[in-house]
C-alpha cells in the first residue's frame, strides 16, 4: 500500500464532511481493498412503506468504498475521483448496519476499475447491491506512473 491505512481511514471517516455526516466507518483497508460500514439510523430510510434503506445511501457507501480502495493503491499526493459508477440494487436494505467491500480490479496510469458489494453483516451471503466503479487518478507532477496491474 502506498498511502498509510490510517491516512485513508481518516480521509474516509473525518476529512470528507458528507462521510462524517453519514457516520461512515472504515473497518478494513489494504492494498486494493476497502471495507466500510454504516450504522442504520431512521433518517436513512428511503421507502417509508417497507422501511428500506435509501438507495442513495447504499450508492454513497459503495462509491466511497471504491474510491478508498483506489486510494490504497496510489501516491499520497495523487487525486482520485469517480468517473463512472453503476449500482445494481438486488434487494432492499434493512434496518441494520450495512457493509460495503471493494476490490480494485485494475489500476492504470489514469484510471482504476473497482468491483464493490453491499450487504448486512447479519447475512453476508445476501448481497443488497453490487457496484462497478471507474475512478480517475490524477498523478502528482513528477511522479512516475504506476505500471499496469491486475489488482
Amino acid at each position: 500500500m502506498k498511502i498509510a491505512p490510517e491516512i485513508v481511514r481518516n480521509l474516509m471517516e473525518k476529512m470528507v464532511p458528507f462521510n462524517a455526516f453519514l457516520g461512515i466507518e472504515c473497518t478494513g483497508i489494504g492494498p486494493g481493498y476497502c471495507r466500510l460500514e454504516l450504522e442504520f439510523r431512521p433518517e436513512l430510510i428511503g421507502d417509508p412503506m417497507r422501511k428500506a434503506l435509501h438507495g442513495g445511501v447504499i450508492s454513497t457507501l459503495i462509491d466511497t468504498c471504491g474510491g478508498a480502495a483506489v486510494w490504497s493503491k496510489v501516491e499520497p499526493m495523487d487525486a482520485v475521483s469517480t468517473v463512472d459508477l453503476r449500482v445494481d440494487f438486488l434487494r432492499p436494505g434493512g434496518q441494520e448496519r450495512v457493509v460495503a467491500e471493494a476490490h480494485v480490479v485494475r489500476v492504470g496510469n489514469r484510471v482504476a476499475v473497482v468491483d464493490m458489494r453491499a450487504f448486512h453483516p447479519s447475512a453476508p451471503e445476501r448481497t443488497i447491491a453490487t457496484g462497478k466503479g471507474v475512478y480517475n487518478i490524477k498523478r502528482r507532477k513528477g511522479a512516475e506512473p504506476e505500471p499496469l496491474t491486475d489488482g
